[in-house]
């Protein structure tokens, strides 16, 4: 029996093997799938969110937004800004999952009820405020409720009222109706029961989790910290997933690996050149990073510039099944320009060379160049 085994007893390693998938035996298999199981065929804005389940956010643009970055792989003809343009006809919700960012709303309903007591004083005057006068802008909230400041999470000052609004949004009193130039415009909403269990939203979150991160490793999984009802165990939660065929397993060199239950197969990834996301699903979890690909990928835009190794906002490279290095794209007056960098050697072959161009022209579309 092997130590992940040992480690959760018979009746895990019995959940293991009962959902274990076979044809999956080499690292490069994992790889395979972890393609396929994020970067699917590409299909429409509301498809491709609804398919992936979570897309994260983030504000730097360089050259353009993470989830803009995540969704182009994903969306026929995607451009930088379509969410944002296209957010209030989509049925999406912004919110926290393991990240900020956006989620189908039959996903986010998952994520409530969370703790509403306790407001204080400033909360309640906003929501009262919001209540009344409908959707509004964190700046038109100032008339009513004044431009005190406050020190945020990262230990700089925030305005007092928007920080009253973050918390109003993740208990579940407020929602993002739009954006304005990047700026979240909030409106009321009912604190709702769910029809859902505290059970069956812990259920459907890790297997959310797994469906995103997939292949992952149980023990990856198990540290990770999401969203999720306090009393939702996920040892536990992964265990009943498996019994009862939600999510199947598989051992790679050592490692126990969860997937989907709709993996059944392992398709060979295409001869494709793709800058991803510094926080696209298939790089996400840096541990698993180094598991597939040998070498350690760190997000640097908040590294002192003199310690970057790759780049303010390196992008992965991957080409065919392999990330072999990285990419740093800017856009100067109106011109775009690409820094490779390889973790080896470059391939010299013709096929990469050509792929490595049609994603260069991809890159131009979608920012519109």
């Amino acid at each position: 029996m092997n130590t992940t085994a040992k480690q959760f007893g018979w009746y895990f390693y019995w959940s293991v093997l009962n959902g274990a998938i076979t044809l999956i035996r080499t690292i490069r298999d994992l790889r395979s799938v972890a393609i396929q199981n994020s970067l699917f065929t590409p299909t429409t804005l509301r498809g491709a969110i609804e398919r992936l389940g979570f897309v994260q956010a983030d504000p730097i643009r360089s050259p353009a937004t993470a989830q803009d970055l995540i969704l182009r792989h994903r969306v026929k003809g995607y451009r930088a800004g379509d969410l944002e343009r296209k957010y209030a006809s989509l049925d999406l919700e912004e919110d926290y999952l393991y990240a900020y960012g956006f989620l189908p709303s039959e996903n986010w309903r998952w994520l409530h009820p969370r703790k509403t007591d306790n407001l204080s004083v400033l909360e309640k005057k906003v929501l009262s405020v919001i209540r009344e006068f409908g959707a509004m802008h964190p700046r038109d909230l100032e008339e009513h409720c004044g431009v005190e400041r406050v020190i945020n999470a990262w230990g700089g000052y925030s305005k007092a009222t928007t920080h009253a609004l973050d918390h109003l949004h993740h208990r579940g009193l407020l929602r993002v109706v739009r954006r304005e130039k990047g700026i979240r415009v909030y409106d009321a909403i009912s604190q709702s029961k769910s029809s859902l269990s505290a059970e069956e939203r812990g259920n459907a979150l890790v297997n959310l989790m797994v469906n995103i991160l997939a292949p992952t490793p149980f023990k990856n999984i198990q540290s990770t910290r999401f969203s999720k009802p306090d009393t939702c165990n996920t040892r536990d939660t992964l265990k009943h997933l498996l019994l009862t065929k939600k999510l199947n397993s598989t051992e790679v060199e050592g490692v126990q690996y969860l997937l989907p239950a709709h993996i059944s197969s392992v398709d060979e990834p295409p001869s494709i050149v793709r800058f991803l996301a510094p926080f696209d699903p298939l790089v996400w979890d840096r541990k698993r990073f180094e598991l597939f690909w040998n070498w350690s990928y760190r997000f640097e835009a908040y590294t002192p510039i003199a310690k970057r190794v790759r780049g303010y906002y390196a992008l992965p490279l991957l080409w065919r099944d392999d990330i072999i290095g990285w990419a740093n794209v800017r856009v100067v007056n109106g011109a775009m320009d690409v820094d490779l960098g390889f973790v080896s050697k470059r391939p010299r072959d013709a096929l990469f060379k050509s792929e490595l161009e049609k994603e260069i022209e991809r890159m131009k579309y979608f920012l519109r160049l």
